[in-house]
Order: C-alpha cells, then sequence, then structure tokens
C-alpha cells in the first residue's frame, strides 16, 4: 500500500480572529494547490481515496484535489486533525478496512503531524528530520505483512516549488 502525505495549502495566518479550525486557503494557496494537483495528475497519479483532516484548509485542499479528478473517493477523518496518533489511525481505521497491496490512499492534514507520522513508519520515532512543505508530499511504501511501523520506505518528497 502507498500513503500520499499532502499537507494543506498556503492558508490565513493565524491571530486574525480567526479559530484555527475555521482558517482558510487564502487564493495564494488555492492557485498553487491547484497547480500541484494538475502536475500530479500529469504525473499519472489517482488516489482510490483522499481521507482529510476536518479543518477547513485541509478539506480545501482535498477539495482541490478531488477536483483534478485525483479520486473519485473523499472522507473526513478526526485522526488527521491535529495531535492524530498513528498508532491509534492504523488500529482503528486502516486495519479494519483490509486495503490490497496495490491501494493508494492520500492523507491531507498538518504539520508537524504528517512529518512525525511519516517519520514514525519510517524509522519507529520522530527524529523532526524531515520537512513537509505547504502543499507538499511525501510518499511512503508500507510492507506486505506485519507492523508498518519502523518498516515502511520512503520513494517520494517533493516540495511543491518542484511541482509549480
Amino acid at each position: 500500500m502507498e500513503l500520499y502525505l499532502i499537507r494543506h495549502g498556503i492558508a490565513e495566518d493565524k491571530g486574525l480572529g480567526i479559530k484555527d479550525e475555521e482558517r482558510s486557503l487564502t487564493k495564494e494557496g488555492r492557485q498553487k494547490t491547484e497547480k500541484v494537483a494538475q502536475k500530479l495528475v500529469k504525473l499519472g497519479l489517482n488516489f482510490d481515496l483522499i481521507l482529510t483532516s476536518p479543518l477547513v484548509r485541509a478539506r480545501q485542499t482535498a477539495e482541490i484535489l478531488i477536483a483534478e479528478k485525483l479520486s473519485s473517493q473523499l472522507e473526513e477523518s478526526s485522526y488527521l486533525a491535529h495531535d492524530g496518533q498513528i498508532s491509534s489511525w492504523l488500529k482503528d481505521w486502516l486495519e479494519p478496512r483490509n486495503y490490497s497491496q496495490n491501494t493508494q490512499l492520500a492523507l491531507v492534514g498538518h504539520e508537524p503531524d504528517l512529518t512525525s507520522w511519516a517519520e514514525i513508519l519510517l524509522w519507529g520515532e520522530v527524529k523532526a528530520s524531515l520537512v513537509l512543505k505547504k502543499a507538499g508530499m511525501i510518499g511512503i511504501k508500507l510492507p506486505e505483512t506485519g507492523s508498518p511501523l519502523g518498516r515502511s520506505q520512503m520513494f517520494w518528497l517533493t516540495p511543491p516549488k518542484y511541482l509549480l
């Protein structure tokens, strides 16, 4: 299985009197995210499912991916909101669904959670060494059997500037 961890696009600044969970993508954030999504289409990507954080900026990013036809299925998951735990997501959400090995899932969320999830999948612990820019993506291949924690392989780490 391949997981594509996608950070939401550029959003309104914190502290403008807007609740964090209601912060929207900026005009620039929408435009860059649309260009990134169009490039992903040109690269031949197609996700079986896009799973998004319920926060507005992540949901808007996921909707752009859907609009560009990167998937026809979109679901929200509270696991992708701030401080979601990958071990809980794996146990409670992913394992019961029993996806096939050739499944491609896109997870749209936030920092530092997405890089923490990636590092736990890759090394079994958070090392704070990966950087995921807004509208950037990390691709991780999960092993066919056993726990993916500390046993997965990264095959993609792209900042958006290389997709624009």
